[in-house]
């Protein structure tokens, strides 16, 4: 009897392990397509693509396959790395008329660098697979400004959000606006704007070195409160990038300076008349973050925009990637790329600023943006050019591990579209 049982609780025992073992790694094989690797391979006509352990193990025209290896026939399509919009609101906005439902901006003046998306991202948000379905894998995820010029701290994440570790790079950057925005909440002008945000930093300087005096209560005060001030830390000291909204050739001016009087790793975002000061923009090393679709001059700031703003600054040597600044619709970002390319862009250089420049904008290219062995398996399989409106992906991984092709909006599709006669 006591050995029966024994054997019962063995056999018991053996389940539960087998149950929660890890399942043995899929190795995935995408063949045949048009592969833009955007490394060292270049664009393989009729490659293989081979993944396993969320890894690319082999690209090439010869790859051999093991056996039991997944196939995804690619065989007239486009394989590309997944698409990264280098400034989103992905999971911090899900309705924008529902207050509730919305972490981009705090108004309290007393945390404004100090703000932090990375614990409110919703990973579980209906706006992710919306926008992961047509190709987008990795997204910054970043603030806007409040009552301050200092939005706070964003984030970097992979859009397959069931895995507990998305979050890839938190406090990736601090988000701060210059130009007639910022001018708003400053009394109006423009030199009141700078003017604070050089205040700013030099607390912050002050800060981070009399710390000890401020908790001795042997320090002036500080404009800031000591949550931002301990925020603003890791950018004085050049760790972390301050990335600037301004439109204005004359404001970015500006901001060129006070990043070179600070000794600040900055880059811009938003940039309608960057192309206006292209050579300081390139002799500065500082990257810009394009939303290409934003071409008319909306306001006094951006009178200068133009369609031709991607093309003028890559032809002049400038580094650009580009972002939605939205959440629904960060998918259009191929679109903008798309458009890009119509006012003279490279296609290529087109496709990079989607993929391998925000890789090293953001300090993921040692592992993300081109596909070649040893990188993160983001990968996309396009049934045509996929700086096309017309294009859709037909298979997205990410991580290695292919996403289900399904929304809820395609599902509303589906359920409503059967017509009753």
């Amino acid at each position: 009897m006591r050995s029966s049982l024994v054997l019962v609780v063995l056999a018991v025992l053996v389940v539960l392990v087998l149950a929660n073992a890890p399942a043995a790694a899929q190795i995935i094989a995408i063949t045949g397509g048009t592969v833009h690797t955007l490394g060292p391979a270049g664009t393989i006509e009729g490659g293989t693509v081979l993944i396993e352990n969320g890894r690319i193990r082999a690209v090439g025209k010869e790859v051999a396959i093991p056996a039991g290896a997944r196939r995804i026939d690619a065989a007239g399509k486009v394989v590309t790395p997944g698409l990264f919009d280098s400034e989103s609101r992905l999971g911090i906005v899900e309705v924008d008329a529902g207050s509730g439902t919305v972490d981009t901006t705090v108004n309290d003046e007393r945390i404004t660098a100090a703000n932090d998306v990375t614990d409110v991202i919703n990973p579980r948000s209906f706006v992710i697979p919306i926008n992961r379905v047509e190709g987008l894998t990795r997204a910054v995820v970043a603030p806007l400004p409040g009552k301050s010029l200092l939005a706070g701290r964003g984030a970097v994440i992979h859009l397959g959000t069931e895995s507990p570790d998305f979050v890839l790079r938190p406090r990736v950057a601090m988000f701060a606006v210059l130009g007639a925005p910022a001018a708003r909440l400053s009394g109006g002008s423009r030199a009141a704007a700078l003017l604070r945000l050089r205040e700013a930093l030099r607390d912050a300087l002050d800060y981070g070195a009399h710390r000890a005096a401020f908790d001795r209560g042997d320090r002036r005060p500080y404009a800031l409160s000591r949550l931002d001030l301990e925020a603003l830390q890791p950018v004085v000291r050049g760790e972390i990038p301050l990335v600037v909204s301004v439109n204005r050739a004359a404001d970015i001016e500006s901001t060129l300076k006070l990043a070179k009087d600070f000794h600040l790793d900055l880059i811009l975002a938003d940039a309608a008349e960057a192309w206006v000061v292209a050579p300081q923009l390139a002799a500065a090393k500082v990257p810009v973050l394009l939303n290409v679709l934003n071409n008319l001059p909306a306001s006094f700031d951006a009178l200068g925009a133009t369609l031709e703003n991607a093309a003028r600054l890559h032809a002049a040597g400038v580094t650009i990637a580009f972002m939605s600044g939205d959440a629904h619709n960060a998918r259009n970002l191929k679109q903008s790329a798309g458009n890009a390319v119509a006012h003279g862009l490279p296609w290529k250089a087109a496709l990079e600023a989607m993929t391998t420049v925000p890789a090293r904008i953001w300090g993921l290219a040692d592992h993300y943006g081109t596909l070649e062995p040893g990188k993160d398996a983001d990968v996309v399989v396009w049934d045509g050019d996929p700086l096309e409106v017309t294009t859709f992906a037909d298979h997205v991984l990410i991580r290695g591990v292919e996403v289900p092709m399904k929304d809820r909006q395609i599902e509303l599709r589906e359920r409503y579209k059967p017509l009753t006669p």
